[in-house]
């Protein structure tokens, strides 16, 4: 992009979170005109020092190392087609994690699904060779350290800044549905306010619903049900 966007937003395409909260910020930037520029983050990455088998569930290393080989396919569409062919490429491998049913998404074969991604996003098939291509993981290092660099360390995906360069820059929000149009608005406007009030370091809860995503089979029952997403279910004590 010549000019400065007015959001920058950093993803891995393999977070439940950051493609729930992409989608609240298309449906502003659909009905606001906003400009957003769509960033590098890589979970693997940024937890590279961690020992994943005794930190995260056994299924979190591979789903973070699939995030780490999509976007050095994206880093390659990025400098082949420029940053919107990333804008069209992020949702087309997001939704085939995301928007499927349980079980479906294997992410230790992306073959057939970062394919069907570029064919979607109008982008050369063979693009796919880049999954592989190491030679990329320094330039999205340098994308992860970009955005922590902004916010502080011990944060997650996705980092969004606002107004950049001098504007706001922050983690989240971690949401879990996606609002309608109007209260997309609301919400945005909330949460910009609240990130540009000087000082303001913090609001936090670890109580969640699960993503109302069709990955995690959530019904519109169950999405209504608080639970702590990333512990399990907890009994209450009687």
């Amino acid at each position: 992009m010549s000019e400065q966007p007015d959001v920058r937003f950093w993803f891995d395409p393999v977070c439940p979170f950051a493609w729930m909260t992409s989608k609240w910020v298309r449906t502003v930037q659909r009905q606001r005109g906003d400009t957003v520029e769509w960033r590098f983050i890589s979970l693997r990455l940024l937890n590279a020092h961690v020992d994943y088998d005794s930190h995260f569930p056994p299924e979190y290393e591979a789903g973070h190392t699939a995030g780490l080989r999509m976007l050095r396919v994206c880093a390659q569409v990025r400098d082949d087609h420029g940053p919107e062919a990333v804008a069209r490429l992020y949702p087309a491998l997001s939704s085939q994690v995301f928007e499927v049913g349980p079980d479906h998404y294997d992410p230790t074969d992306l073959d057939a699904l970062v394919r069907s991604a570029l064919v979607e996003a109008g982008l050369p098939e063979d693009l796919v060779r880049h999954l592989e291509d190491t030679d990329r993981d320094a330039q999205i290092q340098a994308e992860t350290d970009e955005a922590l660099a902004l916010t502080g360390k011990d944060v997650g995906t996705p980092i969004l800044h606002v107004a950049p360069p001098e504007g706001a820059a922050f983690f989240g929000p971690v949401i879990s549905r996606l609002p309608s149009d109007e209260d997309a608005l609301r919400l945005w406007d909330h949460v910009v306010g609240l990130a540009t009030f000087p000082g303001f370091a913090e609001l936090k809860r670890s109580l969640r619903e699960r993503p109302q995503l069709p990955s995690f089979g959530v019904t519109e029952q169950e999405a209504g049900q608080a639970e702590d997403w990333h512990a399990g279910s907890r009994r209450q004590k009687k």
